[in-house]
C-alpha cells in the first residue's frame, strides 16, 4: 500500500462499461511524512474521498480485483481515508523505511 492526497478530480463521460458509476481522483504519493515522492495517478475511489484528503492506495493486480465476482481493468484503489500517521524517528524509521 501507498500514502497519497488527493489533489484533483478526473471526469471521463465515455469510459469502459464496467467503469461506469465509479469516481476517479488524482493521487500525489507522498512518505508518511508527507513529503510528495515521484508522478501522480489517478485512483479509483469508492470510499467517498475527496480532493486534500491523506489516503491510502493499493495498486497492481489487487485494485483490479474489488470484490471476488467484479473483475475491473483499474490500476490503483483508494482503500482507506487517513486520520493520523505517527513516524517514530528515533525508533528507527527514516523516511518511510526502516533502519534497523
Amino acid at each position: 500500500m501507498q500514502l497519497g492526497t488527493v489533489i484533483g478530480n478526473v471526469w471521463a463521460t465515455r469510459k469502459e462499461d464496467r467503469l461506469q458509476g465509479l469516481k476517479f481522483l488524482i493521487v500525489q504519493p507522498e512518505l508518511p511524512d508527507g513529503t510528495a515522492q515521484g508522478p501522480a495517478f489517478v485512483a479509483v475511489d469508492r470510499i467517498g474521498a475527496g480532493v486534500g484528503d491523506r489516503v491510502m492506495v493499493t495498486k497492481g493486480s489487487p485494485a483490479s480485483r474489488i470484490a471476488p465476482e467484479l473483475q475491473l481493468p483499474i490500476d490503483a484503489l483508494i482503500v482507506g481515508i487517513v486520520d493520523s500517521v505517527d513516524v517514530e524517528r528515533g525508533g528507527g524509521v527514516d523516511q518511510g523505511h526502516r533502519n534497523d
